[in-house]
């Protein structure tokens, strides 16, 4: 996983549209980068709805969202029409970056109702950006509740 004051690893995918994306062409920008499990899933849906939500404060800001999931262009697509993302989706089918940003693989997670379980996928987790690329925050393991107030806050500083 990315550290704090690394460059955040640069990558090519494919979005909701089916057109490519590399995540270098935002430079100038900062960029909040959150990597989900499933689109169109109950807790993914409220992430991402609470980022579509904020989206006008997050672009006061000067950031902008992109979210990444191990889902197909088509099921980014459904999910991103559905709920009127104004935001980039990612779709990361074959895991590459996940993988890359060290979000892959098994983990042990808290539920919403406190219980610990192993999951194999994505780790719920937020990098934030800046202008040149350097990773600012890492949020691992996010619980969705409060985390767009504590995106808006580190994209404060």
């Amino acid at each position: 996983m990315p550290a704090i004051g690394e460059k955040a690893p640069d990558f090519i995918a494919t979005t909701q549209s089916g057109e490519p994306f590399q995540l270098s062409s935002l430079r100038g920008q900062k960029v909040v980068l959150f990597f989900y499990p499933k689109a169109d899933t109950p807790t993914c849906t409220t992430e991402a709805c609470s980022f579509r939500d904020s989206y006008a404060e997050i672009r006061a800001r000067s950031a902008i969202v992109v979210g990444v999931s191990p889902d197909t262009v088509t099921a980014q697509a459904a999910f991103h029409d559905k709920h009127h993302l104004p935001y980039l989706l990612v779709a990361d089918a074959d895991h590459r970056v996940s993988d890359l940003y060290g979000v892959w693989g098994t983990h042990q997670v808290r539920r919403e109702d406190g219980t610990e379980v192993t999951y194999t996928g994505v780790l719920r987790t937020t990098f934030i950006i800046d202008e040149q690329g350097v990773v600012q925050r890492v949020f691992p393991n996010v619980d969705v509740r409060e985390h767009t107030a504590e995106v808006l806050s580190a994209l404060e500083q």
